[in-house]
C-alpha cells in the first residue's frame, strides 16, 4: 500500500511574518526599547509625574495599546527603566573595580568612583532618572532603590574588607556602616546633580569624583582607626 503525499511528508510550518527585516518578536523588542527611550528623555525633561502615558508614547511613534503589551502602568514603566539603568551602572563599577584588582584599597577607589560616576554622568540624563526622580514615586520604586542601595553597600564592605566578618555581630555592623557612606554619596550626587542644573563650572563631572573620593577616604581612615588597624 502507497502512502499518499500528505501522510509522506509533514505539513511546512507557517512562515513568521517579517516587517522590515524584523518578525514579532523582535519588534515586540524594538517597541519596548523605544518606549523606554522615551521615557528616559522625558523623565529627564519633565520629571515623572510631569509625564504621561500618552506623551511616552507619542514621542515613542508607538500605539497606547503597544505601550499596554509591555507595561501595565506608568509606574511599571519607570521600574523597568530603573532596572535597565541600574544593571548598566552596577556593571560599570564592577568592571572598574576588576580592572583596578591589583591596587590596595585607597588607589584603587579612584576608578572605582570614577567608574560610578561616568556611568551616570556621562549623559546626565541617567542621574536624573536614577537620582533626581526615583525618591517618593511610590512603595514599589522605593523598595527597589532601598534594594540597590544595599547592593552597593555589600559591594563596598567587600571592595573594603576583602575578607567576610569573623560573626554576624561584626558583619551587620560592616553593612550598617557601608550603607551609611552609600546614603552620603548618593546625596552628594544628589547635590552635584542640582548644582549642575544650576548652572555649575564646566568641571562638574571631575569636581563630583573629587569629592566623593574625598568622603571615601575620610569614612575609611575612620573605619581602620575604629577597628584597630
Amino acid at each position: 500500500m502507497t502512502r499518499s503525499k500528505s501522510a509522506a511528508r509533514p505539513a511546512p510550518t507557517p512562515a513568521r511574518r517579517r516587517i522590515r527585516g524584523l518578525d514579532a518578536e523582535q519588534r515586540s523588542a524594538q517597541r519596548r526599547s523605544q518606549l523606554l527611550d522615551a521615557a528616559t528623555e522625558l523623565f529627564a525633561e519633565h520629571s515623572y509625574s510631569g509625564t504621561s502615558i500618552e506623551q511616552i508614547c507619542q514621542r515613542a511613534y508607538v500605539g497606547t495599546k503597544g505601550f499596554y503589551d509591555h507595561f501595565d502602568s506608568k509606574e511599571a514603566c519607570y521600574l523597568a527603566l530603573l532596572a535597565q539603568l541600574t544593571a548598566q551602572i552596577q556593571q560599570r563599577v564592577i568592571d572598574g573595580a576588576a580592572a583596578a584588582a591589583a591596587l590596595d584599597w585607597p588607589e584603587r577607589s579612584v576608578p572605582v568612583i570614577a567608574a560610578f560616576v561616568h556611568a551616570i554622568a556621562d549623559d546626565p540624563r541617567l542621574a536624573k532618572v536614577t537620582f533626581g526622580e526615583a525618591g517618593g514615586i511610590s512603595p514599589t520604586v522605593e523598595k527597589m532603590r532601598r534594594s540597590n542601595r544595599r547592593w552597593a553597600a555589600a559591594f563596598l564592605d567587600r571592595e573594603w574588607s576583602g575578607e567576610p566578618a569573623p560573626d554576624a555581630g561584626v558583619q551587620r555592623a560592616r553593612l550598617a556602616s557601608a550603607l551609611a557612606t552609600i546614603g552620603g554619596m548618593f546625596e552628594l550626587v544628589a547635590d552635584w546633580l542640582h548644582h549642575h542644573d544650576d548652572g555649575g563650572p564646566p568641571d562638574v563631572i571631575e569636581t563630583l569624583i573629587e569629592d566623593l573620593t574625598h568622603f571615601i577616604a575620610v569614612v575609611y581612615a575612620g573605619r581602620k582607626v575604629v577597628a584597630g588597624e
